[in-house]
Formats: C-alpha cells, sequence, structure tokens
C-alpha cells in the first residue's frame, strides 16, 4: 500500500493504476463530522482527480461525531485491507466528566441525571483504574453503530429516545456483550469540579455538521483525563459509563480523541484539507 503521509509528497499522480495496492491516509477527523461526512468528501475529490466514477473509497474503524483523531481512509485496492486495518489497537485521549450522564455518555444528549461526585479525587482514579485493565466483557453504549440484527444501535436509539421509550435495561439487552482488550491506562490530569479547560473551538468548526447537537455538559463538573490503549471494539463512552459507575457516580465523555490506531500516530495524521490538496487535479 502507499502510505501517506509523506510530506514530500505535494500531490498525488492522477493514475489510480500507480497505485496497485491503493492508498492509505490517516486523516485527523473533525470534530463534529461523521466518518461517512469524511468519506464523501474524499471520494468526491478522489473521483475527480483519478478520473474514475467507480472509485472505492472507505474507512477502517468509524469515530463518533464528537471525537477527533486518526481515521484511516482507504482509496482504491487498500480497502481491501481496512477490515485488517482496523483490527489493530487503538489510543484515545478521552476527556471524562464526573457527577452527570447522558443518555449517549457523551454531548450528544443532555444531561438526563446527576450523581455526588465529591468522593472522586485523582487518588480516587488512580485506586479504580487497575480494574479496568486486562480482557474483559463490555456493553456497548446504545447509541452506537454497533449492528443488532441488522439494525444499527442509534438508530433503535433515536427512535426509542425521540418516542419517548425505555432507553434502559429492556434496550441494552438487545445489545450482545463484547470482549475487549484495556492494556493501558494513565491519568494524565484531574480538574476538580468548576476547574476544568473549556474545549477550544477547532477552526474548522464552521464546516461542521449541523446535524449532529452539541450539549453544554457539565461545564461545574470534575473532570479527568485519561490516555486509553485498547483493543478493537472497545468503545470510551461505555469506559466512562463504567468509571463513573465504579467510583459510585456517574460520568459521560467530554472529549476524545483517537491519537493512535495501528501503526498511525496523531502527529502522522493529515488534516482534511491537507488530504484534498493531495486529490487536486
Amino acid at each position: 500500500m502507499f502510505l501517506i503521509p509523506d510530506r514530500t509528497v505535494k500531490c498525488l499522480s492522477e493514475s489510480i493504476e500507480d497505485y496497485p495496492e491503493g492508498i492509505v491516509i490517516p486523516i485527523d477527523k473533525p470534530w463534529r463530522w461523521t466518518s461517512a461526512d469524511v468519506i464523501r468528501k474524499v471520494k468526491y475529490a478522489a473521483v475527480r482527480h483519478f478520473h474514475k466514477k467507480n472509485l472505492k473509497v472507505g474507512h477502517a474503524g468509524t469515530l463518533d461525531p464528537l471525537a477527533t483523531g486518526i481515521l484511516l481512509v482507504c482509496i482504491g485496492p487498500a480497502t481491501r485491507q481496512a477490515e485488517t486495518l482496523q483490527k489493530h489497537d487503538k489510543e484515545y485521549i478521552a476527556d471524562i466528566v464526573f457527577g452527570a450522564t447522558t443518555p449517549s455518555y457523551d454531548l450528544e444528549k443532555e444531561i438526563d441525571r446527576r450523581y455526588p461526585y465529591e468522593q472522586i479525587d485523582a487518588e480516587a482514579l488512580r485506586s479504580v483504574l487497575p480494574s479496568f485493565l486486562g480482557e474483559q466483557e463490555q456493553v456497548a453504549p446504545l447509541f452506537s453503530a454497533k449492528s443488532v440484527d441488522g439494525v444499527r444501535a442509534y438508530e433503535m436509539a433515536r427512535r426509542l429516545y425521540k418516542s419517548g421509550g425505555d432507553l434502559d435495561e429492556a434496550a441494552l439487552s438487545a445489545l450482545t456483550r463484547q470482549r475487549i482488550v484495556i492494556s493501558d491506562l494513565e491519568l494524565l490530569a484531574f480538574y476538580p469540579a468548576g476547574t476544568a479547560p473549556q474545549p477550544a473551538l477547532p477552526a474548522d468548526a464552521s464546516a461542521a455538521s449541523s446535524r449532529i447537537h452539541v450539549a453544554e455538559g457539565g461545564r461545574d463538573l470534575p473532570m479527568a483525563r485519561i490516555r486509553i490503549a485498547c483493543s478493537k471494539g472497545t468503545y470510551i463512552r461505555a469506559f466512562a459509563r463504567d468509571l463513573g459507575e465504579a467510583l459510585g457516580s456517574g460520568a459521560h465523555l467530554g472529549a476524545l480523541q483517537r491519537s493512535r490506531s495501528g501503526q498511525f500516530a496523531i502527529a502522522d495524521a493529515l488534516t482534511l484539507e491537507e488530504t484534498i490538496a493531495l486529490l487536486q487535479a
């Protein structure tokens, strides 16, 4: 495969045949873009650049709309390697907010419940994090891309959510538990209530999808920034949920970055704008 970024490459050849094994580009997915949004934009540019209408473009592992970080985009024959690339271990940097939950376990939905959080501090976190290491079962969030009898879980969840249906045990039981491995956890920072830094809007926020709602979240609540190294299929939103429960509280994701996917680190990733520039005829 032809791997980008080789930052000495300013533009790709206009013949896809010059890349017989295809092209893989690690893109730093913009905030509030779906993975499908990124693929549509790259495919439009790639089809024009390579002058091939039936060109295949896909990705190796979905990222939630409110997450940023590495999305591996495969072009041409490299799409056949997407499943293999997706199996590689991942690393994330997660901002986890304690003292409140949301139905989606992130800021796509508004806070639905609040919990005591006075018992949570850096020492409490360091004492409980080791219990999450190793192989374990995890229940995927209901608002996820996981397929249940051919239906995406988020489609089921949004129908129930809009109709006021029960999103608790009855809906969650439709999701099969899966085995995951968390190989490393590191508490990078802990911010007591009212001291967490507010995330700056990305430079390309104006291009973000208006379909993706962003709730206000718990700006007055404590927050931990945690590095998580894990296997394919691990839901960091579910980890946030379980960590909150382990600490006798509730929790949700305030922000998430996929900092590594297999051999690709965030320092290797191109912006979407840099990717499109490679495909300018």
